[in-house]
């Protein structure tokens, strides 16, 4: 699966699914940024076939919604773009 890697101070393993499109998805990204953290991300909606079955099969093992963005932290499933609870979850 094609995972992007951003560079930035370690903070645990972040993992974000996004759509090259949506909004709310470049948002989480930006703040990610902001926050200076290392995370991958994958914009699914430009994988193909195979790739993007197991890109949702992963996301929705998560969020059974299948929903954008869905951002795991250390474990934890943030869906949407919850400011707050993604800054808590960083910096614990």
């Amino acid at each position: 699966m094609d995972m992007k890697h951003v560079e930035g101070k370690k903070a645990g393993h972040i993992m974000m699914y996004a759509l090259s499109t949506c909004g709310w998805c470049k948002k989480t990204k930006r703040l990610l940024n902001d926050l200076g953290v290392e995370y991958h991300y994958t914009d699914v909606d430009l994988l193909e076939g195979k790739e993007r079955r197991k890109a949702m099969a992963e996301m929705e093992h998560w969020n059974p919604r299948g929903t954008f963005p869905t951002v795991v932290v250390k474990g934890k499933c943030i869906v949407g773009y919850k400011e707050d609870e993604i800054k808590e979850a960083v910096s614990s």
